[in-house]
């Protein structure tokens, strides 16, 4: 099949749309034909959403479709499945596997969440203790995941445990999907400091997980695990956003129509962080263009600890800002919501949730560690239980 150019794919499109007119089709149905149609990620091969073409193309697509109205997959309701599962079930999955996940996925049939972070481990995710041990053709899992978003939604996990607590650490996981529906999987609300359970803790119970739903060989989830973290970096720290979009939008916005508040001293502030927004928002664009050639690399360790810095620097900007309002919050109700709407919500909900920024998806700690042993090549701090088998580290 010849690789499609940008004309080629808008003509794609415009037979979609001619076929599944937006009107008059369901929601659903019009995503599946989209899939089918390989117009889901133009990057990704043909059969599997994609038409193997080039990853910069795919706004071609998304542009003649946002013109005519078509729905799209609420992308961030199903964040997780398409920038963390996705590329690593592409990656390491199957055939069988590819086909049975990647279709339901991005249609946002099966919401999926990530059972990495551990209460025991910390940062430092490879000490992770829950381990699943081989039975027959199935493995039967045990321990605990924490802060997991979404968890009371999904229908799949991606689960790393350890398989062998003889190696050291890093050595001793094994990547699985996990059926959340599955006997054994307990989910409970973790209330955060904005009053909702937007995360979860799970405990995993004698779960047994076939054999075939393990991704990459036994022993090699770390290496697996490191293609979802380095995605997941991405899609938070270099989402597509236009210009004054995110955290920055609300506080202008405020700014241009309250001139009551404004002070010399915050009109400097904003606009520092109005230019420092800006320069990660070209920067995001950059990243997603350096993707068009490779894999996401470390340097998506860096776009997420601008956009965790930034998020928490502008939301107390805008608190401050609007003085005694900015104290005052909407609704402190037990909820476990879909998703989290940073701009929908108000000014003290954007400052209390973006305190979780600088700890999800890695803590800052850790991705300052990444971007200066990998991208800049400072030498690594010294690791004293790299090479000790996993039982005997100090717990």
């Amino acid at each position: 099949m010849t690789t499609p150019d940008a004309a080629g794919l808008r003509r794609r499109t415009q037979e979609l749309l001619a076929a599944h007119p937006p009107a008059t089709t369901g929601r659903t149905e019009f995503l599946k034909a989209r899939f089918d149609a390989g117009l889901a990620w133009v990057h990704y091969p043909a059969g599997l959403g994609g038409l193997d073409a080039p990853r910069s193309l795919q706004p071609v697509v998304d542009a003649e479709l946002a013109a005519a109205g078509a729905p799209d997959n609420d992308p961030r309701r199903i964040g997780i499945g398409l920038g963390m599962a996705a590329p690593t079930v592409l990656d390491y999955g199957t055939d069988e596997q590819k086909q049975r996940f990647l279709r339901p996925l991005w249609v946002g049939e099966e919401v999926w969440c990530q059972l990495f972070s551990e209460p025991g481990a910390g940062s430092d995710l490879a000490a992770l203790g829950t381990r699943a041990v081989r039975d027959g053709e199935d493995w039967v899992v045990d321990g605990q995941k924490v802060w997991t978003s979404s968890a009371h939604l999904a229908r799949w996990a991606i689960l790393i445990a350890r398989t062998d607590p003889d190696l050291p650490k890093h050595r001793g996981i094994s990547y699985f999907i996990c059926d959340m529906t599955d006997p054994g999987v307990e989910v409970r609300p973790l209330r955060q400091i904005t009053g909702e359970a937007e995360f979860n803790e799970v405990f995993l119970t004698g779960v047994r997980i076939p054999d075939s739903r393990r991704l990459g060989p036994v022993g090699e989830g770390w290496k697996v695990a490191q293609t979802t973290l380095m995605n997941e970096r991405v899609s938070i720290g270099g989402a597509r956003v236009p210009r004054e979009g995110g955290m920055i939008g609300p506080v202008a916005r405020t700014w241009r129509e309250r001139p009551e508040l404004r002070t010399h001293d915050l009109h400097q502030r904003l606009l520092t962080l109005w230019v420092e927004a800006e320069v990660a928002r070209l920067t995001g664009t950059r990243l997603r263009q350096q993707l068009v050639a490779g894999q996401p690399g470390p340097e998506g360790s860096g776009m997420k600890l601008a956009f965790a810095r930034l998020n928490q620097e502008i939301s107390g900007l805008e608190v401050e800002l609007l003085g005694e309002e900015g104290l005052l919050y909407d609704d402190w109700t037990m909820r476990r919501p879909e998703l989290v709407d940073f701009t929908g919500r108000d000014a003290g909900y954007r400052y209390l949730r973006s305190k979780g920024n600088s700890i999800e998806g890695g803590t800052s700690e850790v991705l300052l560690n990444i971007v200066a042993e990998r991208v800049l090549g400072l030498p690594a701090e010294p690791r004293n239980d790299k090479d000790v088998p996993w039982k005997d580290l100090a717990r």
